[in-house]
């Protein structure tokens, strides 16, 4: 699974950077995201997708925010119009059930889209005693995981309201080394395939869901037990593990 991450590059840098248009600009200095080391659940991260500005013209690369849990179209809303979320957090889909689930398989057909980030975080070992792991690409350069994402709003919203954006994490069985950690991770997609992959016009590419595209850039070092709590966040979280006597005491 992915139920943590870091990301540290700026949206609008991102845009730049995968030639994409900066939508993440009209989000409120509230909602935009900087750096980040401890990536939790709900949290209003960016993400890449591809959409058409016109029905006939090309669809081109975008950075949106959305929040991190997705929230399908068809969920009933609460009291005071948000999103009535009393069951699971939808932070994953797995490959292998995205295009048959109920949750994941509309966003499946055309709303795809893409995680970056610099790493996730991985525990290995029993309940109470377990070890935190950082799989981070090795170049220094953002990992980009495959994600499907939804638009939300409730029926009665006037229909120029903005919709809630939101969205998960795919996962894949784990491969190599990475399944000393973990029996799963985030699916990779690699640069070659990031249009494939978004394309909102093509269905699904079978062969992209049982790839570990950027596998081969993965690397994976031990990290303080700091990032347990989800209230610490700071560059620590994701050097390497000094010996115990470091662990300390978490905030």
């Amino acid at each position: 699974m992915c139920g943590r991450f870091a990301v540290t590059t700026d949206p609008a840098l991102l845009a730049e950077k995968i030639k994409a248009i900066d939508e993440s600009t009209a989000a409120t200095a509230k909602d935009a995201p900087g750096a980040n080391y401890n990536v939790a659940p709900t949290t209003t991260i960016a993400t890449v997708v591809k959409r058409h500005t016109e029905p006939d013209d090309e669809s081109t690369r975008r950075v949106r925010l959305m929040r991190w849990g997705l929230v399908p179209a068809w969920t009933k809303a609460a009291d005071g119009g948000t999103p009535d979320t009393k069951g699971p957090l939808l932070i994953n889909a797995r490959a292998e059930k995205i295009t048959s689930s109920p949750a994941f398989r509309s966003s499946a057909k055309g709303k795809r889209c893409l995680v970056p980030m610099d790493g996730w975080y991985e525990w290995r070992g029993e309940k109470g005693s377990k070890t935190p792991f950082f799989m981070y690409a090795g170049d220094g350069e953002p990992l980009f995981m495959a994600g499907l994402w939804s638009t939300w709003r409730p029926k009665d919203a006037p229909k120029d309201a903005p919709p809630l954006l939101s969205c998960t994490i795919i996962t894949t069985d784990a491969a190599a080394k990475l399944a000393d950690i973990h029996d799963r991770m985030p699916l990779t997609i690699g640069e070659s395939d990031w249009d494939r992959w978004l394309d909102p016009d093509a269905p699904v590419d079978e062969g992209l869901l049982r790839g570990h595209g950027d596998l081969d850039r993965i690397e994976i070092r031990e990290v303080s037990r700091l990032v347990n709590s989800v209230r610490n966040n700071g560059p620590e979280l994701i050097e390497p593990a000094e010996p115990q006597a470091e662990q300390g005491t978490l905030l």
